[in-house]
């Protein structure tokens, strides 16, 4: 066993760097994300969150630095190789296929898991084992009642658990969720924040999000980020105290220790 995954991390990044042409929009970063852990990671627009994520995520190409899954080296992996290694992810925007049903989309990332990934019909809808897994991530979810249900007559917060449900069918080590309270009144953004804890249950959760009532609610652990920098990272009553994340980033709320 490697040496990162004796201690439990299910991912580290060291000294990540993307550059778009002369923009640095992310500048040596590193962070640690531990399993049964949830890691959100916070700062203002424009300071290179979304980036970090589709470095993780191999939506996009690192300039510079390393990205580990479990101990194994997965820098140069594209988006598609790193959800077979086990990296799963959601979007800001729904990915979901609209017409057809909650059922469906998650099969599909289910089979995209078991190695049958172009078995758009035929045999695929009878193997008990897709079947099954995407059964487990409706239950997960609490989409089982909504099973046959169209997905565009889904609520707007039970479309983002759609998607959850379908990257939990992929049975990731690692889930990378991007804003996924965005949108959401009172009671859909609770029923995603009560979801979400139970999602670090034997996997590591790293999210981006923007409701710091949210991010307290749920983060084990903190990362504070500022153009394209990290300025902070630690539990939740560190970045609290911390001066520079307290005056510029949280208010005088949220800097209060709990």
């Amino acid at each position: 066993m490697s040496e990162i995954a004796a201690k439990g991390i299910a991912l580290r990044a060291e000294g990540l760097e993307k550059r778009f042409g002369g923009l640095k929009a992310v500048s040596n970063v590193s962070l640690d994300v531990h399993a049964g852990e949830i890691h959100a990671v916070i700062g203002p627009n424009g300071a290179g969150k979304s980036t970090l994520i589709n470095l993780l995520s191999g939506d996009l190409p690192v300039t510079s630095g390393t990205i580990t899954l479990g101990g194994k080296v997965i820098t140069t992996m594209g988006a598609s190789r790193r959800g077979l290694a086990g990296v799963g992810r959601s979007y800001q925007k729904t990915t979901i296929f609209q017409t057809s049903t909650v059922f469906e989309n998650v099969r599909l990332s289910a089979q995209a898991r078991s190695g049958h990934a172009l078995w758009m019909f035929g045999n695929v809808r009878n193997d008990a084992t897709v079947n099954q897994r995407a059964d487990n991530a409706l239950a997960q979810t609490g989409l089982t009642a909504r099973a046959q249900t169209r997905a565009n007559l889904l609520s707007h917060g039970e479309q983002r658990q759609l998607e959850i449900a379908m990257v939990l069918a992929t049975d990731p080590q690692l889930i990378l969720l991007d804003e996924p309270l965005a949108g959401m009144g009172q009671s859909e953004a609770k029923r995603m924040i009560d979801l979400i804890k139970g999602l670090k249950v034997r996997r590591a959760v790293l999210l981006v999000e923007h409701d710091m009532d949210a991010v307290f609610a749920l983060a084990d652990r903190l990362t504070v980020m500022a153009d394209g920098q990290v300025i902070a990272s630690g539990a939740p009553d560190y970045v609290r105290a911390h001066p520079t994340v307290r005056s510029a980033y949280l208010g005088h709320d949220h800097g209060e220790a709990a």
